[in-house]
């Protein structure tokens, strides 16, 4: 842990006072992914036990999950684990953190073994939502680093100092802009590859205070699902359930996607978003706010809150207005060659909002 020891003490006291808001009494649940979780995990713990509450903690790896779905059978990899079913039952508050992991390491497992277990994971998400006040934090680590392209100290730099913004006054800064966007009703995005719009009127713009996705740092609202239409061009890649996506494209006609275009694993994501029937839906739109987070990561969780970058979700709403299992985030580079329109009017133009 060394020099850094402090840094995950801070960030442990901050999770939960700050992000989770735990009284005296209540119940946490820590899931810890990957092994170099463990000083959050540890740090989290304490501060848990001198705020008067109750924490268990789980354990999870990408190896344990390649072993279900290498050696599963379709009943095992469909199941929803019980214990974690009742986890989210039992708990006030939920913490995961997430370790990077080997992005190819279900690099040998078919498609639908991979979407039949997301689906079922998908139920423990939904719970997670309905029942706990909760938080995920994605952990990095060397492995992490190598896959941005950076060095490990830029890369943790980079996360405390992207975690440890002051919120408040972060918050006060876009509320002003999200209250300018409440009073359009209409978006439209044109940049390279992409022509996408939708309809909103009525659906309040939500700024994130570092409580849920940490670090945080966006700006989202739920579309009016059967508006959106057009396509959009991915230049990141999307990452879900171990599978990696390049040059992702998605059309889409009376709201939902039409056609899925990709360098690769197109079936997959096909498979992806006919989860159930909402899955294949927007519920989601975002600007990501955050100014510490400039590298792209190939991480979901830090990518989606690249400053000046856009992200949208396809499946489950923040709203609440239908459920899907799937809430998959997509991450989109608008800090150039990309403008935003609301009501016909341009407000966001290569990474910068002009209002």
């Amino acid at each position: 842990m060394g020099e850094t020891d402090k840094r995950w003490k801070k960030l442990g006291d901050m999770l939960i006072n700050w992000s989770l808001q735990m009284k005296p009494g209540e119940k946490l649940m820590i899931m810890m992914y990957e092994t170099e979780t463990y000083p959050l995990a540890l740090a989290t713990y304490e501060a848990c036990i001198k705020a008067g509450g109750y924490a268990q903690i789980q354990f999870m790896t990408e190896e344990i999950k390649h072993a279900i779905l290498k050696y599963g059978n379709n009943d095992q990899i469909s199941w929803v684990p019980e214990i974690e079913k009742y986890g989210m039952e039992w708990a006030d508050c939920y913490l995961g953190l997430r370790g990077a992991f080997n992005l190819s390491e279900c690099f040998d497992i078919q498609s639908e073994k991979i979407a039949s277990y997301q689906s079922a994971m998908g139920v423990i998400s939904g719970l997670r939502w309905k029942n706990t006040r909760w938080g995920l934090v994605r952990v990095p680590n060397e492995r992490f680093a190598q896959q941005a392209h950076v060095s490990y100290e830029y890369m943790m730099d980079m996360f405390f100092n992207a975690c440890n913004i002051d919120w408040k006054e972060h918050v006060q800064q876009w509320q002003r802009v999200a209250d300018i966007l409440d009073n359009g009703s209409h978006i439209h995005l044109l940049a390279d590859g992409t022509d996408f719009e939708f309809d909103y009127g009525g659906e309040k713009w939500i700024v994130s205070d570092n409580r849920i996705n940490i670090p945080d740092g966006e700006m989202n609202v739920s579309p009016i699902w059967n508006s959106v239409k057009g396509y959009v061009s991915f230049e990141f890649p999307a990452t879900i359930g171990g599978k990696v996506i390049h040059n992702l494209k998605l059309h889409f006609k009376d709201g939902v996607v039409s056609e899925v275009q990709a360098d690769d694993n197109v079936d997959f994501v096909k498979k992806i978003i006919a989860t159930d029937e909402c899955s294949n839906r927007i519920g989601e739109f975002a600007f990501g706010t955050n100014p510490f987070i400039n590298i792209c990561t190939t991480d979901i969780l830090i990518d989606e809150k690249i400053g000046g970058t856009c992200h949208m979700a396809l499946g489950r709403p923040y709203n609440g207005a239908y459920y899907s299992s799937i809430h998959w985030d997509i991450i989109k580079d608008t800090r150039k060659n990309a403008k935003v329109y609301m009501d016909d009017k341009l407000i966001f133009q290569d990474g910068k909002f002009l209002i």
